[in-house]
């Protein structure tokens, strides 16, 4: 874990302080909890989330009744030292509601975005409700197609590359991201597993 919090962080006057708490790999912002001086200690010696749960008024280990706990990569503070940034790697949903975060799929920018849309037309499609028309859907449905196409988006972005204008570059590029992703939503995987292991050969 890497932590860089300052030697004394200014706990608010409840002696607590917000901790943002962030998918380490995709930048996603799951959920948004407090901690005081005892879940840091906490937090610092299991590796996992520890919070101050103010409705109950305890300490509270994120994911010990659920199983959804918290690997903590890094803890930072803000530029005011009065608020603590968690990055984590997350086992299951951060929110109560059984969602990834607490806030809608955008929260998160385009890949995340994109991930949950994926996500959703392959559950729909395998549950025999498939939106009409969709050419998500379609590539989900078939593997032959999502190969052909993957190998058709790589050799137009190499040639955009080398003759093309940035934009076409760039607009090349978005194609073949979108059909990485449902080459691994079509193996029941996801853009943030392959982010997951950027961010590990990131160290």
């Amino acid at each position: 874990m890497k932590d860089t919090l300052p030697p004394t962080l200014r706990w608010g006057p409840d002696g607590l302080a917000p901790a943002v708490v962030i998918d380490a790999a995709t930048g996603e912002v799951l959920t948004l909890a407090y901690m005081n001086e005892a879940s840091l200690a906490r937090t610092r010696e299991s590796g996992q989330t520890w919070f101050w749960s103010r409705s109950r008024g305890e300490l509270w280990h994120k994911g010990a009744t659920s199983g959804h706990t918290q690997r903590v990569v890094s803890l930072a503070a803000d530029c005011d030292a009065d608020a603590i940034v968690v990055r984590v790697v997350p086992e299951g949903p951060a929110c109560h509601r059984g969602t990834r975060a607490c806030w809608d799929s955008d929260s998160g920018g385009a890949l995340v975005a994109l991930d949950a849309t994926l996500a959703q037309r392959r559950d729909a499609l395998a549950a025999g409700s498939a939106t009409e028309g969709s050419y998500s859907a379609k590539l989900l449905g078939n593997e032959n197609l999502r190969m052909k196409k993957i190998g058709e988006e790589a050799v137009e972005l190499v040639h955009a590359a080398l003759t093309g204008p940035d934009a076409r570059v760039a607009e090349e590029a978005a194609d073949l991201i979108f059909h990485v992703a449902a080459v691994l939503h079509g193996r029941g995987l996801s853009l943030a597993d392959a982010l997951r292991v950027l961010q590990a050969r990131a160290h």
